[in-house]
C-alpha cells in the first residue's frame, strides 16, 4: 500500500515567524475550496491542533519523531490523511531545530524528509529586504533531502517593500508563493504556555480561523501550492492501524538501571492476542476546557483493546460517566480552572473514591495535578499526597525514562519516551513507588504508582507502545471482575 495524498510543510526559519497563521489559513482556504484536509502538527504540540481541527472539521494529528520513532511518522501520517485530497503540515520551531543534542531528530526537516514532503519557508520580512535572499538561499541549500519548494513573505510593510524582497528572491530561484501584508495579530491570545486552546474560546476561535483564511486567501497563489503539494513524493508502506498494531506490539529495548530505583525486569514479551472485553467496559477520559491535552491515538487504542471511550468535564460533571471502569485524565491547564475544579466537590469525592478502589487511573501533567491533595492552596482530589503549586520555570523538553515500578500503563524496567512542558511544581516529586526514571538533562526518579494509579508530569504517546493502551484495558477488566 502507498499513500500519493499531495502534501505540504509549513516551516519557517524561527519561531514567531508566522507559521501557524500560514498553515491553519491554508488548511481553512483549502477546506473551504471543497477539499478534504488533513492537518497535522510536528512535535509534542497540543495546541495549535485545536485550530487545525477547527480549520478543516478533522481531528488535528501530531507526528512526532522522538516519541514515537522515526518509523511511525509516514505510518502514521498516512492513518490522519487517508482518505483526503491534501494534507498540510505545520512545522516546530525554526526548520532544523529538533530534540536537544540529537541533531536533526523530531525537527521538521527531518520529518519533512521522511513524509518525501516539499517545504514551504514562511519568512518574517518585516526587517530586511535584500538580505531576504542569503537567508532564503541558506535555508535551501543546507540539506540537500530537504527540498524548499517556495516562500511565503509575512509581515511586508508595503508594495515597495514587496517589491524588494521579490527582486531579490528572483536570484534565489525559490519562487514567492505568498505575500501577507503586516497587520494587527490575528485573534489567536497567548499565555504561559502558548495559545490559548480552542476548547477554552470556541467563538473567538472560529472568528481567528476565518482570519487566518482570508489573510491567506488574499496573499498567496493557492493553485501553486496545490500544485507543489502534488509533487510530493509516493510513501511506501501501510497506514498506521489501532488494531493491527495491538495485534502484534514487539517487545521494547532491553531494559536499563532504573535512576534510584531496583535492578529492572526483563522485558514483556510480545503480545498478539486481542484482549477479550466485557461488552460496555467504560474508560473515561476527562476533557472540557481544563483538560484539552491529548493524542486521538490514544482513544482509538483504547477503542481497539475494547474498551467503550467516553468523555467527562470535570468543570461540569458532578460525577464519572455510569458504569466507568478505568479512568483517564490527560494534559491541560487545572491551574487557570483551580477555583472552579475545587468548587466541584462531589467529582472530587468520586474520582477519590474511584482510585481508592484500585480501579485502573492514568494521569499525565494536568492530571498529576488534578489528583493531587492540593493545587495553589486549593483542595482537589486529595488522591497522590503532594501539593501543586504554579512556578516561574517553565520545565520544558523531551525525556528519555524507565518505568521504576510495576503500573497500571508499564511493567518495571519498560522503556519509554516522554515530554514535559509545563510552569508547575509538585511537592514532592515522587512518591515510594516512583512513576519513571528519567535519563536526561538530569536523573531523578518522579511521578507516583499507588493502588491502580499511575500520575506523572510526562506526556507519552502510546503509538509507539501500543502494548500500554492493551495492559490499562486488561487491568480495567480485572478490576471489573473483582468489583463484580
Amino acid at each position: 500500500m502507498s499513500s500519493s495524498v499531495p502534501r505540504l510543510v509549513i516551516a519557517a526559519p524561527s519561531s514567531g515567524s508566522g507559521k501557524t497563521t500560514v498553515a491553519t489559513g491554508l488548511m481553512a482556504a483549502f477546506a473551504s475550496r471543497g477539499l478534504a484536509v488533513s492537518p497535522h502538527k510536528v512535535g509534542p504540540d497540543y495546541i495549535d491542533p485545536g485550530y487545525h481541527a477547527l480549520a478543516t472539521g478533522r481531528v488535528g494529528r501530531n507526528l512526532d519523531a522522538y516519541l514515537c520513532g522515526a518509523e511511525l511518522v509516514a505510518p502514521l501520517f498516512a492513518h490522519g490523511a487517508r482518505g483526503c485530497d491534501l494534507a498540510v503540515v505545520e512545522g516546530v520551531m525554526g526548520l532544523f531545530d529538533g530534540a536537544a543534542g540529537e541533531g536533526e531528530l523530531a525537527s521538521t526537516a527531518h520529518v519533512a524528509k521522511l513524509l518525501r514532503a516539499p517545504v514551504v519557508l514562511v519568512v518574517d520580512a518585516s526587517s530586511q529586504s535584500r538580505s531576504v535572499a542569503a537567508l532564503v538561499h541558506g535555508f535551501a541549500s543546507w540539506d540537500p533531502e530537504v527540498r524548499i519548494g517556495g516562500v511565503i513573505l509575512n509581515k511586508v510593510g508595503s508594495e515597495r517593500h514587496e517589491g524588494m524582497l521579490r527582486e531579490a528572491l528572483d536570484e534565489s530561484g525559490v519562487p514567492v508563493l505568498g505575500v501577507l501584508r503586516r497587520v494587527e495579530r490575528v485573534g489567536t491570545p497567548s499565555r504561559h504556555l502558548g495559545l490559548v486552546p480552542v476548547a477554552e474560546r470556541r467563538a473567538e476561535a472560529v472568528a481567528a480561523v476565518d482570519a487566518m483564511a482570508s489573510q491567506v486567501r488574499g496573499g498567496c497563489d493557492l493553485d501553486a501550492l496545490f500544485a507543489l503539494a502534488r509533487s510530493a513524493g509516493g510513501l511506501s508502506g501501510a497506514a498506521w492501524d489501532a488494531a493491527e498494531a495491538l495485534a502484534f506490539s514487539p517487545p521494547p529495548p532491553l531494559p536499563v538501571p532504573v535512576p534510584g530505583g531496583s535492578a529492572p525486569r526483563p522485558p514483556y514479551r510480545a503480545e498478539r492476542a486481542r484482549p477479550q472485553t466485557p461488552d460496555g467496559l467504560k474508560v473515561a477520559v476527562a476533557g472540557g476546557a481544563a483538560f484539552t491535552f491529548s493524542y486521538a491515538e490514544h482513544a482509538e487504542l483504547l477503542a481497539a483493546a475494547g474498551a467503550e471511550v467516553v468523555t467527562f468535564d470535570p468543570l461540569r460533571d458532578e460525577e464519572l460517566p455510569e458504569g466507568t471502569r478505568g479512568l483517564v485524565i490527560g494534559g491541560g491547564f487545572p491551574e487557570v480552572y483551580a477555583p472552579e475544579l475545587s468548587a466541584n466537590e462531589p467529582l472530587r469525592k468520586a474520582v477519590a473514591a474511584f482510585a481508592g478502589s484500585g480501579a485502573p487511573v492514568a494521569a499525565e501533567c494536568a492530571g498529576l495535578l488534578y489528583l493531587s491533595r492540593e493545587l495553589d492552596g486549593l483542595p482537589m482530589c486529595e488522591v497522590i499526597d503532594a501539593k501543586a503549586r504554579m512556578d516561574e520555570r517553565l520545565t520544558l523538553g523531551y525525556r528519555d525514562a524507565v518505568a521504576v515500578s510495576d503500573s497500571v500503563l508499564a511493567e518495571a524496567g519498560s522503556r519509554m519516551r516522554g515530554h514535559e512542558f509545563h510552569r508547575t511544581v509538585v511537592e514532592p516529586g515522587a512518591g515510594v513507588a516512583p512513576a519513571w526514571g528519567v535519563r536526561a538533562p538530569a536523573r531523578r526518579v518522579e511521578g507516583f504508582v499507588q493502588q491502580g494509579v499511575h500520575a506523572s508530569y510526562l506526556h507519552t504517546h502510546w503509538a509507539s507502545a501500543p502494548g500500554v493502551a492493551r495492559r490499562f484495558v486488561e487491568r480495567c477488566v480485572g478490576s471489573w471482575a473483582t468489583a463484580g
